[in-house]
């Protein structure tokens, strides 16, 4: 069971927990609890049908590609240019948030330091570790799921002697019905994490058909986290800030503070360099750029969106999840429907309801009309 289902979930689950985490209780609070899980459950299930739609196009695909090369192979050259575009800015987009949120992670250990030195700080390290070629097993991939669980386990434990105050609160507050919407669908992206998901299975002789129960578990447990760390949020903080960790300061003992703190940008750090290693490769294998200039593109644009302007933490990480995590959807959708027709014996899901499958193009449409719009 270990090797076959409990770590392949895992792995799905460390990519998906990330930095998306830490703008959900701020978004609960503001549009309430119930609506706030009503998204949660949604987007839940949505991420299953999803990840699942992406394994079958990867099984029904003669040949390993990215997601760029499958758009290709399905959709010509207008589906290659429209997955570099979504995967690289998206990816850009991610890591302009972690630069944002290692602010107030930073500032949990050196409160008196300007925020610019901070952020160039975790810049500069996450920075040379993509161009240096440093990778996610140099660090350890067990760190960034320790560090992630003891973070959301210490602010639940601290937490829970509140909880009573949570269902005092409003549990629908529809004046910001659409304000959960591309946060959760940030916090639940795992998409990438598809390929090295069946590639486990391929290295260890398995057959990726038995992917299936991993893809679903490794899905949904990053729900049931997050849900503990709301709760855990809500219940320490007086004034539940943006990026929740704020707001923690002055409520919790120093040195609980401080262990969040390390735990945290240690967490940050690992999937920054993910993030931006995947860019460099991408650029690298898909467009033929030469090494440096993928590393300095990969190192240089998150810099330059957060100087630009781009530097408040929730409205990034609703514009990622709403626009960029939309769009992807939309492609997966479109693609599975494609490979299907190839190839319709092969993979986990044999047949979806029409109705089911342009209901969620819909619904991304929506969101990426409400996420542009206002």
């Amino acid at each position: 069971m270990y090797k076959n289902f409990i770590l392949p979930a895992g792995l799905l689950a460390e990519t998906i927990i990330g930095a998306g985490m830490f703008a959900l209780p701020y978004v609960f609070q503001k549009s309430g609890i119930g609506l706030g899980l009503f998204y949660l459950f949604f987007f839940g299930l949505v991420s299953i049908l999803i990840h699942l739609m992406y394994a079958d196009i990867i099984l029904r695909t003669s040949e390993n590609h990215r997601f760029a090369g499958y758009a290709r192979i399905y959709f010509g050259d207008i589906g290659f240019w429209s997955g570099m575009l979504m995967t690289i800015l998206g990816a850009i987009f991610s890591l302009t948030v972690y630069l944002i949120l290692s602010i107030s992670f930073i500032n949990l250990i050196l409160p008196g330091a300007s925020d610019i030195h901070k952020l160039l700080i975790f810049w500069f390290f996450g920075s040379a570790a993509i161009f240096l070629g440093i990778n996610k097993l140099a660090i350890s991939e067990l760190l960034i799921f320790l560090g992630t669980a003891l973070i959301v386990l210490i602010v639940f434990l601290f937490g829970a002697e509140n909880l009573g105050k949570i269902f005092t609160a409003p549990l629908f507050n529809f004046n910001n019905a659409f304000l959960p919407y591309g946060v959760i669908l940030f916090s639940l992206a795992g998409r990438v994490a598809i390929p090295a998901l069946l590639g486990y299975f391929r290295n260890n002789s398995l057959s990726p058909l038995l992917a299936k129960k991993s893809i679903i578990v490794g899905s949904v447990a990053p729900a049931a986290v997050f849900t503990l760390f709301i709760f855990g949020i809500l219940g320490l903080s007086k004034i539940v800030s943006e990026d929740s960790i704020s707001g923690l300061l002055g409520q919790t003992p120093l040195l609980i503070i401080g262990v969040l703190g390390v735990l945290g940008i240690i967490s940050l750090w690992s999937t920054y360099i993910v993030i931006g290693r995947d860019i460099k490769k991408s650029l690298e294998h898909d467009l033929n750029f030469p090494h440096i200039l993928s590393g300095l593109v990969a190192a240089f644009s998150p810099l330059i969106l957060y100087f630009l302007g781009f530097q408040n933490f929730l409205e990034m990480v609703a514009l990622t999840g709403g626009v960029f995590v939309g769009l992807e959807g939309i492609l997966v959708i479109l693609m599975w429907q494609k490979s299907f027709k190839a190839a319709p014996a092969v993979g986990f899901l044999r047949k979806i309801n029409p109705v089911i499958v342009y209901f969620l193009i819909l619904v991304f449409i929506s969101g990426l009309i409400y996420n542009l719009v206002y």
